[in-house]
């Protein structure tokens, strides 16, 4: 995973999690990798990914059983579409239009190219 300057990284895995559990690759009930484990897998500091987790965990996406692991929430999907909507419709929204009008891009253009992200990106969906 290649990390950016803009955020904390125990944030951009808390994002790379919420991605799988979207994306349905970890199913809500289920056991994720254990923090040594996704530290590994994404080169991070244990201590990071620790981070991580507590902090999902007080958003209710994920929960801890002891001496078992982390599992995902029953309704951590709907618990991070929500937070997500509203971070993405409060902060990258208005910034994002901005873009838009400065660059003369109409509504019309942006929907044919989301229509085609859709089918390229996520076949299987359709």
């Amino acid at each position: 995973m290649e990390f950016k300057d803009k955020q904390s990284i125990y944030l951009q895995i808390a994002d790379y999690i919420c991605e799988q559990l979207l994306l349905g690759k970890w199913p809500p009930g289920d056991r994720i990798p254990s923090v040594r484990d996704l530290a590994g897998t994404l080169e991070v500091n244990p201590n990071t990914v620790m981070r991580t987790y507590e902090y999902l965990q007080g958003k209710n996406i994920i929960f801890n059983k002891r001496g078992v692991g982390y599992f995902t929430d029953e309704q951590a999907t709907s618990r991070i579409r929500e937070y997500r909507k509203e971070r993405f419709l409060d902060s990258e929204l208005p910034e994002f239009f901005r873009t838009l009008y400065l660059l003369d891009i109409s509504i019309e253009e942006l929907q044919r190219r989301y229509k085609t992200f859709i089918e390229t990106a996520y076949p299987a969906t359709l």
